[in-house]
């Protein structure tokens, strides 16, 4: 080897591992950063045998994908899961201490005792306070229901604004990416940012994406729906001030194609968008709907010659039977007349018709009785509130608190399972793309002893060149 070409290449050698550390350097410096993907320091050859450094990073395309989409199962199932257990605080969180149920069964209780003492005034006065406390305990359930709705709505106006900055940001660096791949330029960093974009819209919608041969990638929804193609596509929103059982939201829309709302307690649902329409459109309406329903029922079961009774709506009318009567239970109360004397409760004058206790006598109970029967008696109610068409209204109740646990339950384990699959598959993401402190460490020791090895041919090389300059001297 000539001196010349052995100078040639030490310079070759420390400008390779020159590049190679400074790699190596920053893989180390993002050993934390999660969307940090590992940068590779390949050598190649030219065509004039030149050895050259190429910077590619260490991409796991399949395993990105799974990630994404475990992100937006497992945020999806966990929006969906707080939103249960929001109405289940709504009774009062475990044991449901707050239910319709629990009061129902109470005010049946005493009406037993009223029964067994019709002349006593302290326990007349008594069964209507639990009566109210009935009404109360549905009507408030009711709108506490209801707003559980409304702060779905809230929510996914903000997440709507979120998912179009994500979009305008996404097209940002997308461009940029064809840029510098079309000039050779490295886009590491770039395509780092982008996968970052991708991960945070996969937690507010589903996402599916396609990459053409210049890097240029096409988003598209869960439902298939194109959300980005060289441009974003508007994702458009209409939110509703206000809600109750008669008002249905608005949808959520990409390019005018309405996003689909998740089903189940183990939701279908891919991102929070879906599972805040299922909340709002699905689950809180049939909670609602069941609330209705109670409140019909005890509306027609304690009615007096054909007009309300003890219990009363904004409507002045018996409901129909079997159907529901959407908002009866926001309005629901007991009778005034039925707190100022509990008396007509026993007599069947609370809405000042004509007694059923003609002598009114103080052990008149065959009214109490009926009404005792009636809780104990089935009834129609409405499928569509998904609790069967027949039922007493006491089996009724607790049945509705049976399917909001059901499905809690079953989303508690989806979750648990979801999130779960996503930790494995985020780890097996960091393993394949991730950086490991030993393995950069040891590449370090090993370009230091390349360092070594160019910097004593070169120490060679000027021995050299000094004694063949001193030997013409």
């Amino acid at each position: 080897m000539s001196l010349a070409s052995a100078i040639n290449t030490a310079q070759t050698i420390f400008t390779n591992t020159g590049q190679q550390t400074a790699v190596v350097s920053k893989n180390i410096a993002n050993s934390s950063n999660g969307d940090y993907v590992r940068r590779l320091a390949m050598m190649g050859v030219n065509s004039e045998g030149q050895y050259y450094v190429k910077i590619q990073r260490a991409q796991d395309d399949a395993l990105f994908k799974q990630t994404i989409s475990s992100i937006s199962q497992s945020s999806a199932q966990s929006r969906l899961l707080d939103g249960l257990q929001t109405i289940q605080s709504v009774f009062g969180g475990d044991e449901y201490p707050s239910s319709p149920s629990n009061y129902l069964a109470t005010f049946r209780s005493s009406l037993q005792t009223y029964a067994a003492s019709p002349g006593n005034i302290t326990i007349a006065s008594s069964t209507v306070a639990d009566a109210k406390d009935l009404a109360n305990s549905i009507s408030t359930s009711a709108t506490a229901v209801q707003e559980v709705r409304a702060d779905a709505d809230k929510e996914i106006l903000e997440q709507v604004g979120t998912l179009n900055e994500l979009l305008s940001k996404f097209e940002t660096i997308n461009n940029q990416i064809v840029g510098a791949l079309a000039t050779g330029a490295d886009a590491s960093d770039a395509l780092d940012q982008r996968d970052k974009l991708l991960k945070s819209m996969a937690e507010i919608v589903g996402i599916s994406t396609v990459t053409r041969s210049n890097m240029d990638t096409v988003i598209y929804s869960a439902d298939g729906t194109v959300l980005f193609e060289t441009i974003p596509r508007k994702v458009t929103f209409t939110p509703t001030s206000n809600y109750d059982a008669t008002v249905t939201g608005n949808p959520i829309l990409v390019d005018g194609i309405a996003i689909k709302a998740g089903t189940g307690g183990n939701t279908s649902a891919e991102g929070t968008l879906a599972s805040l329409l299922q909340l709002r459109d699905d689950l809180a309406p049939k909670i609602q709907s069941q609330l209705d329903e109670m409140a019909r029922g005890l509306v027609t079961m304690f009615q007096e010659n054909g007009a309300p009774g003890l219990f009363v709506w904004s409507g002045t009318t018996v409901p129909a039977a079997g159907t529901i009567t959407a908002g009866i239970a926001s309005s629901l109360a007991v009778n005034p007349a039925a707190e100022a004397d509990p008396t007509t409760l026993r007599d069947g004058t609370v809405n000042g018709g004509a007694s059923s206790n003609p002598t009114a006598s103080s052990g008149y109970t065959e009214l109490l009785d009926s009404y005792i029967v009636a809780m104990d008696t089935p009834m129609s109610f409405d499928t569509a509130a998904d609790l069967g068409g027949t039922a007493t209204i006491m089996t009724y109740a607790s049945s509705s608190i049976g399917w909001l646990e059901q499905l809690r339950k079953s989303a508690t384990t989806a979750d648990e399972n979801k999130s779960v699959m996503l930790a494995q598959t985020q780890q097996a993401l960091s393993n394949a793309t991730g950086v490991s402190l030993d393995e950069e460490l040891a590449l370090m020791l090993d370009l230091e002893q390349s360092y070594k090895a160019s910097a004593k041919l070169l120490s060679t090389v000027d021995e050299m060149l000094t004694t063949l300059l001193d030997s013409v001297r």
